[in-house]
């Protein structure tokens, strides 16, 4: 068990099987020593978390599917690098909350997916971020991510 999979177990989380892509696309692309995630849904053990923050979902259960999209994007990272050890630094996170109109606390949501990565990884898991509400998103998901990191060799 490498770190990042020792540090989720004290939280009581567990990481995920890598989620495949749902369209012509790949589920990363590797440049220059920059890692490009695919964008991820918020699901857990394989169900799509759906709905609305306002509306089905409150701020704090939008949060825990903000969590669950870092944890899905955690798994495509060990995917795409073999080991955690190989991470850089996270350079840029874009969160994309289905929300009701005039949902105002995207920021708030995406702090789910932002504090987990600061937690694992310190200084190396901070990063830029965007964090908007959107009118819809795929299979009606709560949240989408999507993560551009730098790694090693």
């Amino acid at each position: 068990m490498d770190f990042v999979e020792e540090k989720l177990q004290k939280l009581g989380l567990k990481l995920p099987p890598p989620p495949t892509p749902a369209g012509s696309y790949v589920p990363f692309r590797m440049h220059a020593s920059t890692l490009y995630l695919a964008g991820v849904i918020s699901t857990r053990d394989g169900q799509v978390i759906a709905g609305q923050a306002g509306r089905e979902h409150t701020v704090d259960a939008a949060r825990l599917a903000a969590q669950a999209c870092a944890l899905n994007s955690l798994a495509s990272i060990k995917a795409a690098l073999g080991s955690f050890e190989r991470v850089g630094e996270f350079l840029f996170v874009a969160g994309y909350v289905n929300g009701v109109p005039g949902f105002d606390q995207s920021p708030a949501v995406i702090n789910g997916a932002s504090e987990l990565f600061v937690e694992i990884f310190g200084e190396a898991g901070r990063h830029a971020r965007l964090a908007v509400t959107a009118a819809g998103l795929p299979r009606n998901c709560l949240v989408e991510l999507q993560v551009t990191l730098s790694y090693k060799g």
